[in-house]
């Protein structure tokens, strides 16, 4: 084998070789687009308007950051960091937040309500469907973390075959 054809057979092999690295080094991500937000808040909005209750729903992205918020005229001013807050821990910790309030009710656990924006009240929880994460939903001034985790599964609900590509 000469020198040339032994050179040309490395440059494909270091070709061949980069372009599959190339491939190792990025991933692809899937996002809610705004409609499709915007109709899970809507949807979580109206299960809580039709039981009589005034709240506030946020969703945040896959990076934590609110995409859409919606809050009803008679929520109370506390509901706005609540919902994103509850949204943004339940994205956070990969758990929806009433489970985390059992979770974190005493023990080692505890610690986790010490943080910054963690939210240990029902009413957060992950969008995620057809193996992706999406964002978080939550949902602030129902009475009690239950009834807003109902209403925030309803926005969920109102998206799931959307997203379950």
């Amino acid at each position: 084998m000469s020198a040339i054809q032994y050179a040309k057979i490395l440059a494909l092999a270091a070709l061949v070789s980069t372009g599959a690295y190339a491939q190792d080094a990025t991933f692809a991500t899937r996002s809610l687009t705004p409609e499709t937000a915007l109709k899970a808040s809507q949807a979580a909005l109206n299960a809580c308007r039709a039981r009589g209750y005034q709240v506030a729903v946020a969703i945040v992205d896959r990076g934590g950051n609110t995409q859409v918020f919606l809050r009803d005229r008679f929520a109370g001013p506390h509901t706005v960091a609540a919902a994103t807050d509850k949204a943004w821990t339940a994205l956070t910790l990969r758990q929806d937040t009433l489970a985390l309030a059992q979770l974190t009710a005493g023990g080692e656990m505890a610690g986790l309500r010490q943080f910054p924006r963690i939210v240990a009240v029902g009413g957060g929880l992950l969008i995620e469907g057809a193996g992706s994460i999406f964002g978080g939903i939550g949902v602030s001034g129902a009475p009690g973390g239950a009834a807003d985790a109902e209403c925030a599964k309803a926005g969920i609900d109102a998206i799931i075959d959307d997203i379950s590509f």
